[in-house]
């Protein structure tokens, strides 16, 4: 059986392609701050405090526009309610790690995380050990973008627009997309959460993606269960 060290070594192995994509990602975030009226700390501070890259953009973006109180709180949560689902599929895996850990590896949950932990953690595997896999990837992703949103503030707008940086935010969760789709379920939940979020662009207050990820998550959960039946 591996050990707790091992699996460490193990996640930081497995989330290591996922950072050509996640520095890019936070250099845009860092880039973006230099460019706004905020101060650069305190929108730096935003990738400790939130960690999420589309959420941090978006309360940027929104405090640089003076958006009222209620608005800057309600987007990143609802940006980020997908993250209430994650910690439902995680509960299963971390219900025996003591409270002091339930309590504060949330903290490192993201997209990548989830998608990485989910995809390798060993039926009836020691707590321990996939609590270390977990913070292999975790941390890792952490330092990663610490360091990127760092160096995107300090640069600021010495990066060149004609680098298109953009693009990488969506190569991040297509690799994720990739890594996740194992069964006709994962696949068929994919292509009708694509479709529908295309579909309800136009939807106001940027509601369409939670319609389409409603809409993804039903077909591939009936899906599932026909399968299962």
């Amino acid at each position: 059986m591996a050990s707790a060290d091992d699996r460490f070594r193990e996640g930081v192995r497995a989330v290591a392609p996922l950072l050509l994509g996640t520095v890019p990602f936070g250099l845009i975030v860092g880039v973006t701050i230099a460019g706004t009226g905020i101060d650069n700390l305190a929108g730096w501070a935003t990738s400790v405090i939130i960690f999420a890259g589309a959420a941090q953009l978006a309360l940027i973006e929104l405090v640089d526009a003076d958006a009222i109180a209620i608005v800057l709180i309600a987007t990143p949560i609802v940006i980020n309610l997908r993250m209430a689902m994650y910690s439902a599929a995680l509960a299963t895996h971390f219900h025996k790690l003591s409270p002091l850990d339930q309590l504060w590896l949330p903290y490192l949950l993201t997209d990548q995380t989830f998608v990485m932990s989910m995809a390798h953690f060993r039926p009836d595997e020691d707590p321990v050990t996939i609590k270390f896999y977990y913070l292999g990837v975790g941390t890792t992703l952490w330092t990663t973008w610490l360091l990127a949103t760092t160096v995107g503030v300090v640069v600021g707008a010495e990066v060149p627009s004609s680098w298109s940086l953009d693009f990488t935010i969506a190569l991040v969760f297509l690799a994720l997309l990739a890594r996740s789709i194992a069964a006709h379920p994962a696949l068929l939940a994919a292509v009708v959460g694509g479709v529908v979020a295309v579909l309800s662009l136009d939807m106001p207050n940027g509601t369409g993606i939670m319609v389409a990820t409603v809409a993804g998550v039903a077909a591939g959960s009936i899906s599932d269960w026909r399968l299962n039946r």
